[in-house]
């Protein structure tokens, strides 16, 4: 924390004690301390060394003391759950199977690309063999993809978000129809023009270097991603009615 005046929605040691006494009554400070120093809760600090509790805190505590009160999991296990909800995955609901997206990404990919113009694409990470489940496809697929760019983890990490799942279970769908990711490189092409025409409006916004002219950009930035899949949506429509009118 920084030595400015700690948000008044931080609780101290006491008051998260008090907050989860009632649920979890056996639980003491000397506990929460011991969760601390094994990674599974982790405070913020003052400038005097008071540990500051958040709701989110506050929340990860309740989740590690009721997963070891009602599932008997040791701290190994829980870490691995909290991980994955750290991630924006479900935790495994049984001991042998593994963290699952969420119902709500994998439901439909149409509605997921609207959300990543929302900021939600980066709440979900996912390593390469959760990718591969989740989307239903195999290594080999999932190596053409990255050799033709379609798909790729995140900058300077080794996951993968929601855009790179729904890029995968739709490319492993369209392959029913007898197209590869080779012939897909032209929906890359035509994503990194219709991204430089966006770039193109918030440059001038950019480069002030101000907060405020930032998040403008940002703004700016995810209203013209939603009205260029509008568009494309719609052209492709039209394109393809005139196809099978003809």
């Amino acid at each position: 924390m920084s030595s400015a005046a700690p948000d008044r929605s931080l609780m101290s040691i006491g008051e998260v004690l008090a907050a989860v006494r009632r649920e979890f009554p056996d639980v003491t400070i000397s506990k929460i301390r011991f969760l601390e120093s094994e990674g599974l809760v982790e405070p913020a600090r003052t400038p005097s060394g008071y540990r500051k509790f958040s709701h989110r805190d506050v929340e990860r505590l309740r989740y590690v003391l009721a997963a070891q009160r009602d599932q008997y999991l040791p701290l190994r296990v829980i870490k691995e759950h909290l991980d994955a909800i750290d991630r924006g995955l479900d935790p495994p609901a049984a001991p042998d199977t593994r963290p699952r997206v969420p119902e709500g990404i994998l439901a439909g990919t149409q509605a997921a690309g609207v959300r990543a113009f929302q900021g939600e694409a980066s709440e979900i990470r996912l390593s390469r063999s959760e990718l591969i489940q989740a989307a239903g496809i195999d290594e080999e697929l999932l190596e053409q993809l990255e050799g033709f760019g379609l798909v790729g983890p995140r900058a300077g990490t080794a996951h993968y978000d929601a855009d790179a799942l729904v890029v995968a279970k739709t490319v492993a769908e369209m392959r029913d129809y007898g197209l590869e990711p080779r012939h897909l490189r032209a929906f890359r092409t035509g994503a990194e023009r219709e991204a430089g025409l966006v770039e193109q409006v918030v440059s001038p916004l950019l480069r002030q270097r101000d907060a405020e002219a930032n998040a403008r950009a940002e703004e700016v930035a995810r209203e013209m991603g939603a009205l260029s899949v509008q568009l494309h949506t719609a052209l492709v429509r039209s394109a393809l009615r005139s196809i099978v009118q003809r």
